[in-house]
């Protein structure tokens, strides 16, 4: 891997689904830019292709055309195995499906992160694991399995597991959507102080407003296109389209995985 400043840029992307009179247009010749220590906003009405463009930028979803330069490296020049390997290495993820494991607990799901691969010991899983879940306001949670747990907290914790490892790069989809605004504002300052404190490239997709005032930039998605930009002559069919961080220095672990979607939709049930 080359070394170089953590800035997440994704240039001229596309990217479609189906095919022939069913072909949809969820990203149309879209470029965006992000420096580190920058909370970035998406927003956009439904179906404007927020959650793939997230999909995109993070090596989850190959785009038709364009290129994601991250840290230096074009991930979609990269082989499926490198790809995977540099996700493991700098990303966190939190999608709007929660994807918890049933049988672990709150902290189990977070000791997990550092403890895969042997990576950090157990002892030291825990402490970070125990001091990300009182920032969560979950400490009196973490014996607690997802089925226990209520939509909100079960948010929590995903944002939590996001950020156990202090990645370089974090996306976000929806991660305010099951919370009550407090709750909400905490997990929203928890990403905020990962990209001020710790230099975190933070990119989130919401339609909540209220979280401007936490954004450095705010991107806003119409019809697969960036506001202001004029859509090419193909016409798409998507209508709609401070908490102080605890800062570990372990090696740590934890990737999602890449897969071919047929639809839109199916990106809210990514895998962690």
């Amino acid at each position: 891997m080359k070394r170089s400043q953590p800035i997440l840029q994704g240039v001229h992307l596309a990217r479609a689904f189906g095919e022939g009179e069913k072909k949809t247009l969820a990203l149309r010749d879209v470029s965006i830019r992000l420096e580190p220590g920058q909370v970035g906003l998406l927003m956009g009405p439904s179906g404007s292709g927020k959650s793939t463009l997230l999909a995109v930028l993070s090596g989850l979803l190959k785009p038709d055309k364009g290129s994601v330069i991250a840290l230096g490296e074009d991930l979609w020049a990269l082989s499926e195995r490198e790809r995977e390997r540099f996700r493991l290495l700098h990303c966190g993820f939190t999608f709007q499906g929660y994807n918890l494991f049933p049988a672990l607990t709150a902290r189990q799901q977070l000791e997990l992160v550092l403890t895969l691969g042997e990576r950090a010991t157990a002892a030291q899983a825990r402490r970070r694991a125990e001091e990300i879940l009182a920032v969560l306001d979950l400490a009196d949670k973490g014996h607690l399995r997802p089925s226990q747990l209520s939509g909100g907290e079960k948010q929590r914790v995903a944002v939590g597991r996001a950020l156990m490892k202090s990645p370089t790069f974090c996306f976000a989809d929806e991660p305010t959507s099951a919370l009550d605004w407090t709750n909400g504002q905490q997990v929203v300052k928890l990403l905020e102080a990962a990209a001020h404190q710790d230099g975190a490239v933070v990119l989130i997709v919401s339609h909540d407003a209220r979280l401007i005032p936490f954004a450095d930039r705010v991107f806003h998605l119409e019809d697969g296109c960036m506001a202001g930009r004029q859509p090419d002559t193909e016409t798409a069919r998507h209508g709609d389209s401070q908490i102080r961080m605890p800062s570990p220095r372990l090696p740590t672990n934890g990737y999602a995985t890449e897969r071919t979607f047929d639809d839109e939709s199916e990106l809210a049930e990514l895998p962690i």
